[in-house]
């Protein structure tokens, strides 16, 4: 059976409209889409091909986190 994972992500719209994700437990782990469908749909498919680097499976397998959140903050 194959183990399945929570990965953080962020989701970003862009000026053009374009819904930028990203996967930051991954080293270059990007992609975007014209709905957040798409984009999820994308970051799929790129985590996907990031795990078929031998890297990243080590990354994976020491990923545990406890809690993670995320903030926006507002700076002037």
């Amino acid at each position: 059976m194959k183990k399945s994972y929570q990965l953080p992500i962020i989701i970003e719209k862009d000026e053009d409209g374009f819904y930028v994700v990203e996967c930051p437990t991954f080293s270059g782990c990007y992609t975007q889409g014209k709905s957040i469908d798409e984009a999820l749909k994308n970051i799929r498919e790129v985590i996907a091909l990031c795990l078929e680097e031998k890297e990243n499976q080590d990354v994976l397998k020491h990923f545990h986190p406890q809690e993670l959140s995320f903030h926006t903050l507002t700076y002037a």
